[in-house]
């Protein structure tokens, strides 16, 4: 395939139960534009690369599999920019693990017009449906209406799922402070609103699977949760100081969310009315009670039970 406008960055490991529901996603998209789909196995056990391998024979021109025979995450490789950065030929980057998949044949279409339409921002995301065991428990959806999300309002609450986003590739490789902390979603999400906020589309049009075996969610749990905010407030820091402290009240909020969740954690409630606290006690309740009524909104709205 010449000159791609999207590549599909698309991270897999002992996903057979859903791989076939992401790869059909990606090669269902209908666009006026040319689409490549990246798809690393990271050396998967329980039959995972047959799909993989599968596709990539159905769709030769389109998807481009990088299949391991040894577990590179367990030996400490960043996968992303050892093995996906050098293939990606695309103009924008949209990613998808390999558990998640996309519901709408159009969302690449809509998400490349929209960032044609705003060449100050770098990148778009739009509402996405939580499950659990096949069950709609919630959807990740900031906004109710289509629209730009300043940074500010993304750096306090980082909303926003993986398999919704399109990044500009400039972006997307782009290497920052937050990243060499950790290569996760909100390091590249603080980096990618820094220039313009973010362009949001409220129509739902991708499936978040949450605490699938092996996942990110059934994984970092517990203690590792704590060490998640730990990281997070790194990350936090070391966007301060990349971006000059422009958006530090945002940041300062942020941190702040973190504190409270770290003493929500630990059974600490009465913390949370001590006088250092309580303003960020009523702020975090006001997000919360917010995030449940866009969820009942798109619940009602995407007519799911």
């Amino acid at each position: 395939m010449d000159n791609p406008v999207v590549t599909v960055i698309c991270i897999t490991y002992n996903h057979a139960p859903y791989i076939r529901d992401a790869l059909e996603g990606f090669v269902g998209q209908q666009t006026d534009f040319p689409v490549e789909i990246i798809v690393h196995d990271d050396a998967s056990t329980d039959g995972t690369a047959d799909v993989v391998r599968e596709y990539a024979a159905r769709y030769p021109d389109r998807v481009r599999p990088v299949i391991q025979t040894e577990n590179q995450y367990s030996r400490g490789v960043a996968i992303l920019p050892v093995y996906c950065f050098p293939l990606v030929r695309g103009r924008y980057v949209a990613l998808c693990e390999g558990d998640d998949h996309w519901t709408d044949p159009t969302k690449l279409q809509r998400q490349v017009e929209a960032l044609e339409r705003h060449p100050e921002m770098d990148f778009c995301a739009h509402c996405t449906r939580r499950t659990r065991d096949g069950r709609t428990i919630g959807f990740v959806a900031p906004r109710l209406k289509d629209g730009v999300i300043p940074a500010e309002e993304v750096v306090k609450v980082i909303p926003l799922a993986t398999a919704s986003l399109l990044i500009r590739k400039t972006c997307y490789l782009t290497l920052t402070p937050m990243r060499e902390i950790r290569f996760n979603d909100m390091a590249l999400q603080l980096q990618a609103l820094a220039r313009g906020g973010v362009m949001y589309l409220s129509r739902c049009m991708a499936e978040y699977r949450s605490q699938t075996p092996g996942s990110w969610t059934a994984a970092h749990r517990g203690k590792m949760a704590l060490e998640d905010r730990r990281v997070d407030r790194m990350q936090l820091e070391a966007f301060d100081a990349w971006t000059d402290g422009k958006f530090h009240g945002a940041v300062r909020w942020r941190l702040a969310k973190i504190e409270t969740g770290n003493i929500i954690s630990c059974h600490r409630y009465w913390e949370l009315f001590a006088p250092r606290w309580i303003l960020w006690t009523f702020r975090r309740l006001g997000y919360t009670l917010r995030r449940r009524f866009n969820s009942l909104v798109c619940r009602l709205r995407w007519k799911t039970g």
